[in-house]
Order: C-alpha cells, then sequence, then structure tokens
C-alpha cells in the first residue's frame, strides 16, 4: 500500500512522496525503510530525529522535526491501529465446513462463513454470514454467530448465548457456563438452576480464557464495543454497558452493573449487586466495595514498602476503629467542656 492510499483510507493529510511503499509497521525505535511508526507520547520525541522509519504517524505540532515522511493525525495511535490493521490484515478463511467438524443436521450455516476441523455446532445453532469457527470451537443448542465475528479454537458459546456481529471471541474463552448459584441448607449447597443465557452486542472482543457466565433467571448482558481482556471473571446477572473495556485479571462478582464508557484496569474486584455509573476509571488491584454513581478516577489499594515496615503498618491497620472510638470519645469530652472551636 502506498502512503498516499493509507492516507486516503485513513482519511488524514500527509507529507512526503506518496507513493511510497508501505510494507509493515514498527516501533520509532526499530522501525526501518519499508515501515511505518507513530510519536504519541512525549517521552519518545527523542526518537524522531533517529527514526529510520519511512513513515511516522504524529500530531501536526511535530510535523516540522520529523526527518521523514509523515501522516497528520488529531489521534496519532489510534490512527495507527487503524493503518496496521489495514497494513497486517488477517486473512479469512475460505468458506465451507470442515469435513471433521461436527455440525447438527439443524444447524444453520451460512454458506459465507467458515467452520474449522473438530469444531461442533449443535441443535438449531446459527452461524450466520462471514463468521470464522475455528479448529475445536464449540456452539452449543439454539446459539447464535453474528455477521463476521469470529469464534477461535477451543473456544465455547454454550447453549442459548449470543454474540453479534463483528465480535472477536479468543482462544479458551467460555459464554454462558453455569453462574456460581448455591443455597445453602444446613451443611449441605442445594445448586441452583442456572435459567438465563448471556446476550453479547456488536463490535465486542473478549480476550483468551475469559469466562463469562449465564444468568441465573435473567440474561448476563455485553453491549455493544466492550472490551474485555484475558482471563477476566464476569459472573451471573453482570451487565456491561457499551464501550467499557476491562483489563486482565478483573473480577465481577454476580448482579453488578458496570455503565457505558468504562475503564476497570487489572486485578480489580467488583463486589455483587452494585451499580458503577457512565464514565468512572477504576486504577488497578482496587476492590470496589459499595457503588460508584458519579464519574471520576477512583483506586482502593495499597502501594509496596519494605517487608518490615509493612508488617508494622499492618498491625496498625487492625487498631483503626479502636483509635477512631478514642478521638471521638476525646472530640466529644472537649466539646462538653466547651473548648472545641466555634
Amino acid at each position: 500500500m502506498t502512503l498516499s492510499e493509507l492516507a486516503t483510507a485513513l482519511g488524514l493529510s500527509f507529507r512526503g512522496d506518496g507513493e511510497l511503499e508501505l510494507k509493515g509497521v514498527g516501533t520509532i525505535q526499530a522501525a526501518g525503510p519499508g515501515q511505518l511508526c507513530f510519536l504519541a507520547n512525549d517521552r519518545y520525541r527523542a526518537w524522531l530525529a533517529r527514526t529510520r522509519a519511512s513513515v511516522v504517524i504524529l500530531a501536526a505540532e511535530f510535523v516540522d522535526e520529523c526527518p521523514v515522511a509523515s501522516l497528520i493525525s488529531p489521534n496519532p495511535y489510534a490512527d495507527y491501529a487503524r493503518a496496521a490493521a489495514l497494513l497486517h490484515s488477517v486473512r479469512a478463511p475460505e468458506a465451507g465446513i470442515h469435513p471433521d467438524a461436527i455440525v447438527d443436521p439443524s444447524a444453520s450455516i451460512d454458506g459465507t462463513a467458515y467452520v474449522g476441523p473438530a469444531a461442533v455446532i449443535a441443535a438449531s445453532a446459527q452461524v450466520e454470514a462471514g463468521a470464522v469457527i475455528e479448529a475445536g470451537a464449540v456452539i452449543g443448542e439454539r446459539a447464535r454467530v453474528g455477521k463476521g465475528s469470529r469464534l477461535s479454537s477451543r473456544a465455547v458459546l454454550a447453549n442459548a448465548c449470543r454474540i453479534g456481529e463483528d465480535c472477536i471471541i479468543h482462544p479458551g474463552v467460555v459464554i454462558g457456563a453455569d453462574g456460581f448459584g448455591f443455597a445453602r441448607d444446613g451443611d449441605t449447597w442445594v445448586k441452583v438452576p442456572q435459567l438465563g443465557a448471556v446476550r453479547i452486542g456488536d463490535r465486542v472482543e473478549i480476550g483468551a480464557n475469559t469466562t463469562v457466565d449465564r444468568g441465573a433467571i435473567e440474561d448476563t448482558v455485553i453491549e455493544d464495543d466492550v472490551k474485555l481482556d484475558n482471563q477476566v471473571q464476569v459472573a451471573h446477572n453482570v451487565h456491561i454497558g457499551a464501550g467499557t473495556a476491562i483489563a486482565g485479571c478483573t473480577a465481577i462478582a454476580g448482579s453488578s452493573r458496570i455503565g457505558r464508557n468504562c475503564m476497570i484496569a487489572g486485578g480489580v474486584g467488583i463486589a455483587g449487586h452494585l451499580e458503577i455509573g457512565d464514565g468512572v476509571v477504576v486504577t488497578a488491584m482496587t476492590l470496589v466495595s459499595r457503588s460508584i454513581l458519579k464519574p471520576g478516577v477512583y483506586s482502593g489499594s495499597l502501594p509496596m514498602d519494605d517487608s518490615g515496615r509493612w508488617r508494622k503498618n499492618s498491625a496498625r491497620f487492625r487498631k483503626l476503629d479502636e483509635l477512631a472510638r478514642r478521638l471521638g470519645r476525646l472530640e466529644r469530652a472537649v466539646d462538653k467542656n466547651g473548648e472545641s472551636e466555634q
């Protein structure tokens, strides 16, 4: 693809030779001839004068510093992502059903879809136009894969669950396993039947080995444009709003509701039956134990420290309640003696 063709595809202006041929991408430090890179962080600005890339995507304010051809962008990182997708496009497999796939006769497979070897598609399942079902993936009874979506190897879409259009479901994802529902009866647990399903919108991406549990009665819901990282746990009846991104190893307990356009960092724990409003950011390793209704950035983790000092502080943490009570008594005593500030 030439520079001018890429600029047209991205809707960007450029400087330099429009016939310059681009074959791939690289970092601003390591890219070479024929490659494209980007500058989106001022920490890497010093590399701009030394780059060996053929083209740099950057903001207009840095164009005069660029020694090579440039694509001028208001959001260099986002346009780099689009450029990389164009220069490294993944070729879809040819349509058809592999002879080693197991497909129930009542399943509906669009003629433009692909079903790979050892994939299993159960009764009354639907695979829509242009969808890709990779080797070893499993689609349960009455489940549906929307147009252009990809279910990667060993991914499971359980009975009656649905994913929308243009979704990417990475290897090992399980959508629609039973939620963790048990009722205590004396010394035993009684399993609560999980009768809901999972509904996933369009353009959702779910990372490897993430699990999304089916609802207990109503469905677990993931709206359009949600991005889930690897090894995220989404419990039964969780609702995740459109445009929200959740990083790896986050666990969301049952029946919590997360709003639109939130960003949840890695290792966050969200307790059950909570509400997180739109536009909330939660930083890494935070434990969310109450609802968050106001947009903003929220943190709840303690940084590491010298081990000896950490142990001393941990012992003091256990005395916080006692100290708070003592302080309260002292304040009341001061007020009673008329010595408080007016």
